[in-house]
């Protein structure tokens, strides 16, 4: 029998719960499959707000900002993840992959024991009810990719079940947000934990090879009066 002792076994990608106050692990979340795609979207916060001067008024004040931004760009992700026991039904049963999707389904759900505190505050009479905290969440993706996150979307698509009508095959539609430091308290650990996925970014930028200005057709250098610093490359 050949072995491949060599090869090195595939990280899985996941999400991790957090304790915000202590930064240790209450719940690591390893997706059995990693997704085949990964939908990224990433859009800048540009300042002057979203509107186009149209080109007739003077737009001074959005020519001033026309190149600062008001902070951290907002970053989505989406990909579907794949949950499929239907060749073990010894590990599934007796609940199929209920567990499995309970847990991620517990991203967006307040627990009953807060639900229930929240009920008795408002029978007592308190006025203002603060909203539900939920935990910390992070999405992994390798060791270069660990960001903060919160769960936007999932849709469940249930294929297979078993006699009992457990689920025991299911496609998710998971969509994130990044959370950045505009989105979350000085000094949150989720903050921290934010600027070190942008440092990691910075790394692996200042690790790309750059280009010269003769690739793009250009010489000399750029800026000056109108046409200044630009060749035809012919």
């Amino acid at each position: 029998m050949t072995r491949y002792a060599d090869i090195p076994k595939p990280i899985r990608s996941g999400i991790v719960i957090v304790d915000p106050e202590r930064g240790t692990p209450q719940r690591i979340i390893v997706l059995q499959f990693n997704p085949d795609t990964l939908e990224r979207s990433v859009a800048p916060q540009a300042a002057g707000g979203s509107g186009d001067s149209g080109g007739g008024g003077s737009g001074t004040g959005d020519r001033n900002e026309a190149l600062r931004l008001k902070g951290p760009a907002q970053e989505t992700w989406k990909f579907t993840a794949e949950i499929d026991a239907t060749d073990q039904f010894e590990v599934a049963a007796p609940d199929g992959i209920h567990p499995q999707l309970a847990v991620l389904e517990m991203l967006v759900q307040p627990t009953t024991e807060k639900l229930r505190a929240a009920s008795q505050l408002a029978k007592n009479g308190t006025i203002e009810i603060s909203p539900i905290e939920m935990p910390l969440t992070l999405f992994t993706w390798g060791s270069k990719r660990v960001m903060p996150v919160r769960v936007t979307e999932l849709s469940i698509n249930e294929s297979a079940f078993d006699v009992h009508l457990n689920p025991i095959r299911a496609s998710l539609s998971i969509g994130l947000k990044v959370l950045t430091v505009s989105d979350l308290p000085a000094g949150h650990r989720g903050a921290e934990l934010y600027l070190a996925h942008l440092a990691q970014k910075e790394r692996l930028a200042a690790a790309a090879v750059g280009g010269q200005l003769g690739g793009l057709g250009l010489g000399g250098t750029l800026g000056g009066g109108a046409g200044a610093g630009f060749g035809t490359g012919r």
